[in-house]
């Protein structure tokens, strides 16, 4: 592909890629249709416009995917959008398994990267979602000891939400529980997570 856009590190991603390589070449070529920067970042083939990222290609296991990085802004006409976890705020990819996929998405894909490049033209932002939602587990030890409550709400937003975090990322009641029992002292003493 002779493309004055191509980046030589891209190049040589692709040449070692073992797998998805047929797709990283059909969506790269789309992506540098719609005029953007190619760069290598994170390891992975990364298109910018004005030096802002706009859409990055990666595979995985299961599939390859185009990822927007303020996909969250897009209209998503196609419902096409994917958030890989509910921990990821502006992200969002559209994933294939095959060739044939990217080919028959070509022009919708080209829309979604165009309006991409609208996002960021007009700068706009992801707002990051600062409502926390409360494990039931640490609800339940305010109840317990008022003191907490207090203590936790005078703590930074910042120490406030890895609190939350770590507390509800364990899967069972009985492991976030712990972990709130585990940090209480600390809560009280006005300490975060890592202090």
């Amino acid at each position: 592909m002779t493309n004055n856009r191509t980046n030589p590190k891209v190049d040589e991603f692709l040449s070692k890629a073992a797998t998805w390589k047929d797709e990283y070449e059909k969506l790269r070529s789309i992506v540098l249709d719609c005029e953007l920067t190619e760069e290598l970042k994170w390891m992975h083939p990364c298109y910018t416009f004005n030096n802002k990222n706009i859409v990055l290609i990666h595979g995985f296991k299961e599939y390859c995917a185009l990822l927007f990085h303020k996909g969250a802004l897009l209209q998503d006409a196609y419902g096409i959008l994917i958030q890989q976890t509910e921990n990821v705020q502006a992200a969002r990819q559209i994933r294939f398994i095959n060739v044939q996929e990217i080919v028959e998405m070509e022009t919708i894909l080209k829309d979604y990267i165009h309006e991409a490049i609208e996002v960021e033209k007009a700068g706009l932002q992801v707002k990051k979602n600062t409502e926390l939602i409360i494990p039931e587990e640490l609800e339940n030890k305010f109840d317990e000891i008022p003191a907490l409550k207090t203590a936790f709400e005078a703590l930074t937003p910042g120490r406030q939400r890895a609190y939350i975090f770590y507390f509800s990322q364990a899967k069972q009641s009985k492991t976030r529980e712990a972990r709130v029992e585990k940090y209480v002292e600390k809560i009280l003493d006005g300490k975060g997570l890592k202090d």
